[in-house]
């Protein structure tokens, strides 16, 4: 679809990025001819994405374990690449967090886990990274995987749709007030797209509802058709188009709301198998990202 080097001379943070659909978008990036930065809290995990990435690609492709939660540490981060590798072209905010959980049982502590990293680290990574942009008179694109959940909302992933909602409004507001600077905001909002992540977290059972006879188009999302949408927003030539989230699911949220209206049917044993599987998953995690 695109030509090749399409993104050379681009420098290009990915949060997220050693796993899920962040490790996606970049695998596209880097093929295209972008310099890419990864970030993430697990380092091992981005180290061996990288040196994935670049046996299959070539190109550059370096890394920085971070928590975006903490505020200084994504600053810290931001000021590392200026002075090793020179100011970004392009941000990717990708990484997130969620779980589904009966709102009644969530915790604060369980709503903080995910709007710690979705809502409030997005904006420390998107304000580092556009500060210096205003700065040093650069111009930028920034674009933030949503979800569909931003325009209907939904049951049992309230922190995330709260947090994502946000973000929508981030990139919506931004966007007239950093035209001026050239830095555009865009967002994704997918549709079903298959990563362990999700799958553990969102679908712990396994089961995916039969969310592919539902869709309209009678499918679920190919990750090149994400990558693609990815690449374009990122390249030049479409620099009038911002502040606009676009949904990428087969219009699946038209024709269903999206969300997880059907875990209403679930049982408090049902409930309590999720918790233990989702709980699983996580310490798995824990284990992974090292000292």
């Amino acid at each position: 679809m695109f030509k090749d080097g399409l993104l050379k001379g681009k420098r290009i943070l990915v949060t997220g990025g050693g796993t899920g659909l962040g490790r996606e978008i970049a695998a596209r990036y880097l093929a295209l001819g972008a310099e890419l930065w990864l970030c993430g809290r697990r380092g091992p995990v981005l180290e061996a994405s990288a040196k994935e990435l670049t046996a299959q690609h070539g190109g550059s492709v370096r890394t920085h374990a971070v928590d975006i939660r903490d505020a200084q540490a994504v600053d810290a981060m931001v000021q590392r690449i200026w002075d090793e590798s020179g100011p970004l072209t392009g941000l990717v905010n990708n990484a997130a967090g969620n779980f589904i959980s009966p709102t009644k049982d969530l915790t604060p502590n369980g709503f903080n886990a995910i709007a710690n990293i979705v809502f409030h680290g997005t904006f420390y990574v998107t304000h580092a990274v556009g500060k210096r942009w205003i700065a040093g008179g650069h111009k930028g694109s920034v674009i933030s995987i949503l979800v569909t959940w931003v325009w209907t909302g939904s049951p049992y992933v309230v922190p995330s749709a709260m947090s994502k909602a946000g973000l929508h409004v981030m990139t919506q507001s931004l966007a007239v007030e950093w035209g001026k600077y050239g830095i555009r905001l865009n967002a994704i909002a997918p549709g079903q797209f298959p990563t362990e992540g999700a799958v553990k977290r969102l679908r712990p059972d396994g089961k995916a509802e039969g969310s592919a006879e539902r869709n309209p188009m009678r499918r679920i999302g190919q990750m090149p058709e994400l990558q693609n949408l990815a690449a374009f927003l990122m390249a030049d030539g479409c620099e009038w188009l911002t502040g606009e989230t676009i949904a990428l699911d087969g219009a699946g949220w038209l024709a269903t709301g999206g969300g997880f209206a059907e875990l209403d049917r679930l049982s408090d044993a049902d409930w309590d198998r999720m918790r233990s599987l989702i709980k699983a998953q996580n310490d798995k995690d824990r284990a992974g990202r090292g000292p």
